[in-house]
């Protein structure tokens, strides 16, 4: 008789705890079509998906991808990374419709930033995607942050905490879920935590006072998630990087009153699989300890994407749960708000319905974020037959990607057939390749304007080399920057777009050109 009673309460426990352990979990796949292990897995309780570009081909596929995943759970959350600007996955192919944080930033209206971010999510809503990881509310006050960058509004925490409310409010209207990251703040970090772990070692007080702010922002605007950042930040915390932190995750939690931010919404991490986690404490290691922190969800899926470690990640959850490692009501509760957040998205759809997004708001907003500066003495008329367009290339960090295309370069051969196009990177100017590569150029760009497209020249110094060489030779060539515009402006006619976005590009293109309204 009591071992009768036992068998079916030990038989639910282990049915739940397997549950939870996949509910907070967020893994991505490969392939444009749901595998069958995925199905089956959602079936039994796996609470969202990501998606990444390799997900992704067009619109109309994706539609028909999300479409599957409801099929096998209707509350499921299908996450995406959507930044706009420099970070697409929709748009991985082409370059973004929409310009991202910086240049909304840079044009100081958060009534247009609003516009933008409602009608990416309409972009978003019309594919089946619930769930977006973005925006970044990082303060980028270390200009030589080398993954930020153009995914901060700027370096004044007062105008990212504006546009902060702003993105979030105007996605979360298009029925999309806002993710505010990387808490506490990756903006001060001069190591990306794709490859490493930073360190922000700064006292509480400048914390509170500058990296806090956008955060608190979005938490009063309903951001309905915020994502994890794996920094070290020893003032708060010298054992562990803040996804695995109780005491980070605390102060997001705890109420205003005890000094924190009050926020009851999804706590999710940045990619678990990144360097500053994986090559520190493990992959299941690391999500366990998340977890106990006080994290509702681990992010998983840019590398690792196959049943094995969706698999793995659960059992290790679970095997924490019975070795007393982590709390099983810690894990429910966790869980819980996934299910939550899956069941406010499914709402939306209902209630709303899908709109078509207005396109045409990522070019004007691209074209109001244009700062654009004339030498004085050097005139500069606009570019009406084939170029020279010489474009540098950093290279970039993983957040960003080396699929996506940027620049002017294809735009102008667009308009002006047998352009001249080159890309080169900081192995092609090395000091000693730099005499006779600025020579090259001089003479093959003779008889033709000269465009040269610089990605945040104030942090590679061969960059700004190459480009003071070539312009002392050819004093008339324009410069488009495409990154944070921090270095002096060069050339006849110096283009700051605030990022790399194929919007942004074609917003210079027509400064470039003169056309009709556009002033140069």
């Amino acid at each position: 008789m009591h071992v009768a009673l036992i068998g079916p309460s030990s038989s639910r426990t282990k049915d739940r705890l397997h549950r939870d352990a996949l509910t907070v979990l967020q893994p991505g796949f490969v392939g444009t079509e749901p595998p069958d292990w995925l199905r089956r897995h959602l079936a039994d309780g796996l609470g969202s998906v990501a998606l990444f570009a390799r997900n992704v081909t067009d619109p109309a596929q994706l539609a028909l991808l999300t479409a599957e995943l409801r099929r096998e759970n209707p509350h499921v959350l299908v996450a995406i990374d959507e930044e706009g600007g420099d970070v697409t996955r929709l748009e991985a192919g082409s370059g973004s419709s929409w310009p991202g944080n910086l240049a909304l930033g840079a044009v100081d209206d958060p009534g247009l930033t609003r516009d933008v971010a409602r009608e990416l999510g309409r972009a978003l809503a019309e594919c089946g995607v619930n769930y977006n990881w973005a925006p970044s509310a990082d303060v980028n006050s270390n200009p030589d942050n080398p993954v930020i960058g153009v995914r901060s509004f700027g370096a004044d925490p007062e105008g990212c905490a504006r546009h902060t409310a702003a993105w979030v409010e105007g996605l979360q209207s298009a029925g999309v879920a806002a993710c505010a990251k990387h808490f506490p703040g990756h903006g001060d970090t001069a190591v990306d935590s794709h490859l490493g772990l930073p360190v922000v070692d700064i006292d509480v007080d400048l914390l509170r006072s500058r990296d806090l702010v956008p955060f608190k922002a979005a938490i009063a605007a309903g951001a309905k998630a915020v994502m994890t950042a794996h920094i070290m930040v020893p003032a708060l915390d010298g054992d562990r990087p803040a996804t695995l932190s109780r005491a980070v995750l605390d102060l997001l939690r705890s109420a205003p009153a005890d000094g924190g931010l009050g926020y009851d919404g999804l706590i999710v991490t940045d990619g678990i699989e990144m360097g500053a986690i994986a090559d520190t404490y493990g992959v299941a290691r690391g999500s366990v300890l998340a977890v106990a922190a006080g994290v509702d969800a681990i992010c998983v899926g840019g590398g690792l994407a196959d049943e094995e470690t969706v698999l793995g990640l659960r059992d290790a959850l679970v095997q924490a749960v019975r070795a007393g490692e982590l709390d099983e009501e810690r894990l429910a509760q966790a869980a819980d708000r996934v299910r939550a957040l899956g069941s406010w998205a499914a709402e939306q759809v209902e209630a709303g319905g899908r709109l078509a997004p207005d396109l045409a708001i990522g070019l004007r907003a691209a074209r109001r974020a244009l700062r654009v500066t004339r030498a004085p003495g050097i005139g500069f008329a606009p570019v009406t037959e084939r170029p020279y367009v010489l474009s540098f290339s950093p290279v970039p960090n993983i957040a960003v990607g080396d699929d996506t295309p940027w620049g002017v370069a294809g735009m102008l051969g667009a308009r002006f057939p047998g352009t001249r196009a080159e890309s080169v990177g900081p192995d092609d100017v090395t000091p000693e390749l730099l005499p006779a590569f600025v020579e090259r150029v001089r003479r093959e760009s003779a008889g033709r304007r000269v465009v040269l497209v610089v990605r945040d020249l104030h942090r590679h110094a061969w960059m700004a080399a190459a480009v003071d060489g070539l312009l002392a030779g050819r004093p008339d060539a324009a410069v488009v920057e495409m990154g944070v515009p921090q270095a002096p402006p060069r050339g006849a006619l110096h283009v700051a777009t605030h990022g790399a976005a194929r919007v942004c590009g074609l917003a210079a293109v027509e400064v470039l050109t003169g056309q009709p309204g556009v002033q140069l």
